[in-house]
């Protein structure tokens, strides 16, 4: 079997742009992957960076190597040691079709190629439901939803800052005790309104010092938080070391760090206790797959980072139902009610009273819906 061509896609999906791309073979057999840059800035650059790995490595290749193909896109695509989001939301989309091509000649779904279901079904986490919510009371009513859809686990951001009609992360590091304060009462409300027995995630996305960031941690930890994500920059792993000796919360990291070269700094601080990679941009399943059994090696636990389109969050599940040491899938409720939302898939996961089964069809379980991506063809490699 070869590698005939590659078609790109740049979707534009509510409040998301998803970077999509599928490989074609000689044989007829197709397979689909996306990069992890659905959000912020950056879509562009992924499929631009799609586009030369596929045109300089793949075309003309036997898709089965798949280590192999990965291996020569990080030698010798140069940007890649010691690189970032974009070669690596590159190389990770390639490496989730590469997967999807085999599974689906084989028959059998991805995780049966790295040793079979550990679970059925997955648990999920809600996150961004609270839309533009602001005031604690806000918060707290926006609880509400994702609760009624039987959701046992919340994440949210409680420094998001009023700009205009919409939220934004922390600028420059620094808030005033006001607005500290406001976050505080934030999550308090939303403890309050979801009771004791929902699980609560806090994501600070590295916005405050380390010193705010030990107070805040400190005044919330009241709350029963079930983790504290990204509560410092992911640049910072001496912060991330400070921080891990002087807050009581579990912290959970790895939403921006890439590959197990990436991981293992963080491992070895040890200054966390769940890692967060993301299929996306870590360098796709199978790194993904060996991130997870490095940080078994230090007794901690998984979940993964998930936002993006429907294919992804399929695409991660084959992960979910390996992996010895998973705890809990991210997802996005919200994001289907946007004007604008685009279904890529004809069978996307759906949650049940707060869990995804575990698809057993080939490949990565997916299956596109052409006529809703073909307006977004970017770019085809031949």
């Amino acid at each position: 079997m070869k590698i005939t061509g590659v078609n790109i896609y740049l979707l534009k999906s509510g409040r998301l742009h998803p970077v999509l791309l599928e490989i074609l073979t000689d044989e007829g057999i197709t397979g689909a992957g996306e990069a992890g840059i659905a959000y912020g800035v950056g879509g562009t650059a992924a499929a631009g960076m799609i586009k030369d790995l596929s045109e300089r490595f793949l075309i003309g290749k036997d898709p089965g190597r798949i280590e192999e193909l990965w291996s020569t896109m990080y030698d010798h695509s140069f940007w890649a040691k010691n690189g970032g989001a974009i070669i690596f939301a590159g190389i990770s989309a390639i490496e989730q079709a590469l997967w999807d091509v085999k599974g689906k000649c084989l028959g059998v779904p991805v995780y049966e190629l790295f040793g079979g279901k550990i679970r059925d079904r997955v648990r999920v986490y809600a996150n961004g439901w609270y839309g533009a919510a602001d005031t604690p009371d806000e918060f707290a009513r926006a609880a509400e939803s994702p609760l009624k859809e039987g959701y046992g686990a919340l994440k949210f951001y409680p420094l998001a800052q009023r700009v205009g009609s919409a939220l934004q992360h922390v600028t420059r590091r620094s808030m005033s005790a006001e607005a500290i304060e406001l976050a505080y009462r934030r999550v308090k409300a939303v403890r309050d309104a979801a009771g004791p027995e929902i699980e609560l995630m806090i994501d600070l996305s590295g916005g405050l010092t380390t010193d705010e960031t030990i107070r805040f941690c400190r005044k919330i930890a009241e709350l029963d938080i079930c983790f504290v994500e990204e509560p410092c920059d992911p640049f910072d792993n001496g912060a991330l070391k400070i921080i891990s000796e002087q807050i009581p919360l579990p912290i959970a990291v790895g939403e921006r760090v890439y590959t197990k070269f990436g991981f293992r700094k963080i491992f070895e601080l040890q200054a966390c206790g769940i890692i967060q990679p993301d299929i996306g941009t870590a360098g796709g399943l199978m790194e993904t797959k060996k991130i997870c059994a490095m940080a078994e090696a230090y007794n901690m636990r998984v979940a993964p980072h998930v936002c993006g389109s429907s294919l992804i969050e399929t695409a991660t599940l084959q992960i979910e139902a390996n992996i010895t040491n998973f705890m809990i899938h991210e997802h996005y409720p919200a994001f289907r009610d946007d004007d604008g939302y685009v279904e890529v898939l004809e069978n996307p996961p759906s949650s049940s009273s707060g869990y995804f089964e575990i698809s057993n069809a080939p490949g990565l379980g997916a299956v596109l819906i052409k006529r809703n991506i073909e307006p977004y063809l970017w770019a085809s490699c031949t």
